[in-house]
């Protein structure tokens, strides 16, 4: 499955749209890693505990877009996006979208 955020994939040809494709997760903060980033805001700093947290979700989120995108026959993903949302406090998710299509 290709990926791509251009709305095409460079040297290939999109023979067929099949619409738009997204795969989300929401995700907590975890009660220990809140307070160490809270005690790092006095120092600053990288929070790599938020950090991984984040690289986490956007990789389930992709790979569920991805599986979204496989189940109506594409075999590429173009005009990928990412945005991110507070659901509640202390949670938010991240979505991956974009356009699924076949491509030759």
């Amino acid at each position: 499955m290709e990926i791509s955020n251009l709305d095409s994939i460079p040297g290939k040809v999109i023979t067929r749209h099949l619409g738009l494709v997204q795969g989300s997760t929401v995700r907590s903060k975890h009660v220990g890693k809140d307070i160490f980033a809270g005690l790092k805001n006095i120092v600053g700093g990288e929070l790599k505990a938020y950090t991984e947290l984040l690289n986490e979700s956007r990789a389930e989120a992709t790979e569920r877009m991805l599986a979204q995108a496989r189940a109506v026959g594409a075999n590429a993903v173009v005009n990928v996006r990412f945005a991110t949302s507070n659901i509640a406090s202390g949670a938010a998710e991240v979505m991956a979208y974009g356009t699924a299509v076949v491509v030759q």
